[in-house]
């Protein structure tokens, strides 16, 4: 009797927390852009000097700079990953206006400080040649520019530079020339601001004056802070998803996924009677916990992931098949239910863990060589293995002992087996 108590309050409170917290599990889940729509892009990264060289240390700064760009444009969580010696991933999914976050991704690569210096007066009488490139955005400590008010009108940006030596050689330079004594400072080739120079600054620390408004200091110190990437980017590869067409993607998907699921759960409890109910019931359990553990390491769910997941369902109900034949085989043989449970069990384990380790390596594979959507497919397959074992070996395992323990059940043919099959000991 407290078997089956055990039983029936396992089956229970598995039940009603599957169905109060799934629907806000789903709910939970990150959508990438090729379910929700969004964009990609792959960046190539070059040297910005001539003769420089890419670095492991530098091409992560230059994803974490496109990261707080693509963060400060408002955009839901960006996915930047760094990809071989020179490339950087962006995936931004959700976003309206594709082309704003674009422009804005590929501003930083261009920032430059320039001067006068050594170049020609310009045609344009009204326009000052800026032509010698001084300073480039990673010659400036990271998030090193801060907004100071001087009086109620007006703002200046204080900036700290990485050289207190070669900012002084730069600024004493530049104080010497009449007229054009500015440090002009550009995005791309367009001229943001160009604060004069008046004697040289032997300090990692300057300030840029002006007559600024808030919102425009504002502006030139997040350039500052956001556009000082080691390296310069190329774009390689574009690729766009329309949001109506992510969402028909998912609906898809998600029906054929649950249409094979449904039919898989039929058959077991069909074929298998008992043990194949038993089976269902866990592989909803561990469709709940894949849910939960995918929402707790905060993964994102893509169309390969969709797969994965899939595929750990497949290979969840094989783990239950093979228990379950080995049980069969086990009651065949003459023996009772609770030897066949015991024998059935234990000859079916190293199949399952086999099973299971064999793949598990080839997820591994995946994950530390795999790229992009591979390794977002590895991620949920490594998950959906562990889950599986948990919850199809060893969780199925114990409900179907306490059932059998409490005798409740006794007909060897709830087990789909048929007496002609029995052979007598």
């Amino acid at each position: 009797m407290n078997r089956l108590l055990a039983f029936v309050l396992i089956v229970v409170i598995s039940i009603g927390v599957v169905a109060a917290t799934s629907p806000s599990l789903v709910n939970q889940v990150k959508l990438g852009l090729d379910l929700k729509g969004g964009f990609e892009i792959l960046y190539e990264a070059q040297p910005i000097e001539k003769g420089g060289k890419i670095t492991k240390e530098s091409l992560i700064e230059t994803a974490k700079s496109l990261e707080a760009r693509a963060n400060g444009t408002g955009v839901a969580e960006p996915d930047v990953t760094t990809e071989g010696t020179n490339r950087i991933r962006v995936k931004i999914a959700g976003i309206k206006d594709e082309a704003m976050v674009r422009d804005i991704l590929k501003k930083p690569a261009e920032l430059t400080f320039r001067s006068t210096r050594g170049c020609p007066a310009s045609t344009d009488p009204t326009k000052t040649n800026y032509c010698k490139v001084e300073l480039y955005g990673n010659d400036f400590k990271e998030n090193g520019a801060e907004v100071h008010q001087t009086n109620l009108n007006a703002y200046e940006i204080a900036i700290k530079m990485k050289s207190a030596s070669k900012f002084a050689e730069i600024t004493r330079e530049i104080a010497k020339i009449p007229q054009t004594n500015q440090l002009a400072i550009y995005l791309d080739d367009t001229l943001l601001s160009a604060p004069n120079v008046s004697s040289e600054i032997n300090s990692t620390d300057a300030v840029i004056t002006g007559d600024y408004t808030r919102d425009e200091a504002t502006d030139i110190k997040n350039t500052i802070n956001l556009g000082a990437l080691p390296l310069k980017l190329t774009e390689k590869y574009t690729q766009s998803v329309g949001a109506t067409l992510g969402k028909l993607s998912l609906q898809e998907t998600l029906f054929a996924g649950g249409i094979g699921t449904v039919l898989i759960l039929i058959f077991m409890m069909l074929f298998y009677r008992m043990p194949g109910t038993i089976a269902s019931f866990s592989i909803i359990v561990y469709i709940w916990l894949l849910l939960l553990g995918f929402n707790l390491i905060n993964a994102t769910l893509t169309l390969p992931g969709i797969a994965a997941f899939i595929l750990g369902v497949g290979m969840a109900v094989d783990a239950n098949i093979i228990m379950a034949e080995r049980i069969k085989e086990e009651l065949r043989s003459g023996k009772s239910l609770l030897s066949s449970q015991k024998a059935g069990s234990k000859n079916s384990f190293r199949t399952i863990i086999d099973a299971h380790v064999t793949t598990l390596i080839a997820g591994l594979v995946l994950f530390f060589i795999g790229v992009g959507s591979v390794k977002g497919f590895a991620v949920i397959l490594i998950l959906s293995i562990i889950i599986s074992i948990l919850t199809n070996v060893f969780f199925s395992r114990l409900l179907l002992s306490l059932l059998i323990r409490s005798n409740v059940v006794k007909k060897k043919s709830y087990f789909g087996v048929k007496e002609s099959e029995i052979r007598a000991l």
